[in-house]
C-alpha cells in the first residue's frame, strides 16, 4: 500500500495548485483525477477552451469590422482549425502541469477515487493512504429534467465547446456568465442566438448598471433576450427543438442549458464517512476548510461561494499552508469575477446593494471609456468604470468595469481591496498615458468631484 502525507482528489486549478504548494512545503503528495489529463474541468472543458474560442471568434469579428481603420479583407473561418488550436492549447497545459508534478515529485493517479476508510482511498483497484486529504473534484453542469444532455443538440457547456457545425439558431437557457460567453462565440460565427432568462436581467450577480450595459451591447451585436421567462417544457423533433415558455414558443436547431453547476461529490463515498453536505449539495466546512472529518478538507466548487478557478487556487494554497502550520487568510472580498464577452466585464468587491445590506454608507465615481484617449485610438469606447467607496473612510469597497481588457484592469481593484487602499490612493497614483487604466484614475477622481476629463 502506498502512503502519502497528502492526497489531493481532483487536479483542477484548486487541486493541482494545492498539490504543488504542499510539495513545496515538504510534503509527500499524490493527486488523483478521474481524467487521464491533468487540469480538471477548467483546463479541459471549461475556462481555457472557452477563452480560446472567444479569442478566435473575436479576431474573426474584428477582421470583418475593420473597415473603419482602413483595412479591407474578406474574412472567413474554419471551425475545425479553431477547434484544433483550442485542443493544442489544452494539450500544452496538460503537459505543463505534468512537468510541474514531476518537478515537485507529485505522484499522479488517474481514475475515480473512493474512500474505503477515513485514511484510505481506492483508485483503479489500488488502495492509497494519507494523513490528510483535500477534496477538489469541482462541479458539473446542471441539466433540466425535461431536457437531458445529449451533447449533440441538447448541450451543456462541454458539448458547446465541441460542436462540429454552427447551429443556424441557438437557444440558450440561462443568461449568466457561461451562457453569454458561449452565446458570443456562436453569434460571431453566424448563429442566431436567443436567451431565456428566469431573472429580470442578465448576469444578475453583477452591479445592475453593468448588467444593463452588457445587455444593451450584446443586443446591438445581434443577440436576443427573453427576461423574466421560464421554460415550462420542450418538444423535440428531428428538425427542431421547441421551448415552451409561459406566453410563447421558441424554436431552434440546438439548445445550450446554462442554468448553473452542481458540486461533483457522487461516488467518493463521503456518506459512509459522515461528511456533511449543505441543503444545496455543497460540502460543509469550517473556517479552516475542514469537513466534519477533520483531516479531510474541501475547496473550490465543492464548497459554498462563487465557482471561480482562482478562488479554488487561493483555497488550495491556503489548505496546504494550514497543513504546514501556517495561518493563511483568503480575502474573498478581493477575488475578482470576469465575463469574457466583448467588451469584457469584471468586478471585485461589493456592489452598492451589498454595501447597503451591510449598513454602509457609500459614494460612487464613474468614468466612461468613450472619453479615454487609448479607447478612442483603438475604437474600444464601449463601457465604463464604476468605483464604490465607504463614505466614512474613503476605503475602496468595489470596482466594476465593463470595457476592453476589463479582465486585466480589475487586478488593480483586487490589489487595492487586498491592501485596504482608499479611493484617493487610486486617484493619486500616476498612470501611463495613453492607457485604458487612466479611466480608473478618472473614476477615482470623479468620486471626489475632481475628474479632469469630464
Amino acid at each position: 500500500m502506498k502512503n502519502f502525507d497528502l492526497i489531493v482528489i481532483g487536479s483542477g486549478p484548486g487541486g493541482y495548485v494545492a498539490a504543488i504548494r504542499a510539495a513545496q512545503l515538504g510534503m509527500k503528495v499524490a493527486c488523483v483525477d478521474k481524467r487521464k489529463e491533468l487540469g480538471g474541468t477548467c483546463l479541459n472543458v471549461g475556462c481555457i477552451p472557452s477563452k480560446a474560442l472567444l479569442h478566435a471568434t473575436e479576431l474573426y469579428w474584428t477582421m470583418k469590422h475593420a473597415g473603419g481603420y482602413g483595412i479591407q479583407c474578406q474574412a472567413t473561418y474554419s471551425l475545425p482549425e479553431m477547434r484544433k488550436q483550442k485542443d493544442k492549447i489544452i494539450s500544452s497545459f496538460n503537459t505543463g502541469i505534468a512537468q510541474l508534478f514531476a518537478k515537485h515529485q507529485i505522484t499522479f493517479f488517474p481514475g475515480l477515487a473512493k474512500f474505503l476508510s477515513p485514511t484510505t482511498v481506492q483508485v483503479a483497484g489500488e488502495p492509497l493512504t494519507a494523513k490528510n486529504f483535500i477534496l477538489a473534484t469541482g462541479s458539473e453542469p446542471t441539466a433540466l429534467p425535461f431536457l437531458p444532455f445529449d451533447e449533440q443538440r441538447i448541450l451543456s457547456s462541454t458539448g458547446a465547446l465541441a460542436l462540429s457545425q454552427i447551429p443556424s439558431k441557438l437557444l440558450i437557457i440561462g443568461a449568466g456568465v457561461i451562457g453569454v460567453e458561449l452565446g458570443s462565440v456562436y453569434s460571431r460565427l453566424g448563429s442566431q442566438v436567443e436567451f431565456v432568462e428566469f431573472q429580470d436581467r442578465i448576469c444578475p450577480t453583477l452591479d445592475p448598471a453593468l448588467s444593463q450595459e452588457l445587455q444593451k451591447i450584446l443586443t446591438l451585436q445581434g443577440m436576443t433576450f427573453h427576461l423574466s421567462s421560464k421554460v415550462l417544457g420542450a418538444d423535440i423533433t428531428s428538425q427542431q427543438i421547441v421551448l415552451r415558455l409561459e406566453n410563447q414558443q421558441l424554436a431552434g436547431d440546438a439548445v445550450l442549458i446554462s442554468v448553473g453547476r452542481r458540486p461533483c461529490t457522487q461516488g467518493l463515498g463521503l456518506e459512509a464517512l459522515g461528511i456533511q453536505l449543505t441543503p444545496q449539495g455543497f460540502i460543509s466546512i469550517d473556517s479552516r476548510f475542514r469537513t466534519s472529518v477533520p483531516h479531510i478538507y474541501a475547496i473550490g466548487d465543492l464548497v459554498d461561494g462563487p465557482m471561480l478557478a482562482h478562488k479554488a487556487s487561493e483555497e488550495g494554497i491556503a489548505v496546504a499552508e494550514i497543513l504546514a502550520g501556517q495561518n493563511p487568510v483568503v480575502n474573498y472580498l478581493a477575488i475578482p469575477n470576469v465575463i469574457y464577452t466583448s467588451p469584457e466585464v469584471a468586478a471585485v468587491g461589493l456592489t452598492e446593494a451589498d454595501a447597503k445590506a451591510l449598513g454602509l454608507n457609500t459614494k460612487t465615481g464613474t468614468f466612461p471609456f468613450k472619453i479615454n484617449s487609448r479607447a478612442q485610438c483603438t475604437g474600444e469606447t464601449e463601457g465604463f468604470v464604476k468605483l464604490i467607496a465607504n463614505s466614512a473612510n474613503d476605503r475602496l469597497l468595489g470596482m466594476h468595469i465593463i470595457g476592453a481588457h476589463a479582465s486585466e484592469l480589475i487586478a488593480i481593484g483586487a490589489v487595492a481591496l487586498q491592501n485596504q487602499l482608499t479611493v484617493l490612493d487610486l486617484a493619486h497614483a500616476p498612470y501611463a498615458h495613453p492607457t485604458l487604466s487612466e479611466a480608473l484614475k478618472e473614476a477615482a477622481l470623479a468620486l471626489h468631484g475632481r475628474a479632469i476629463h469630464r
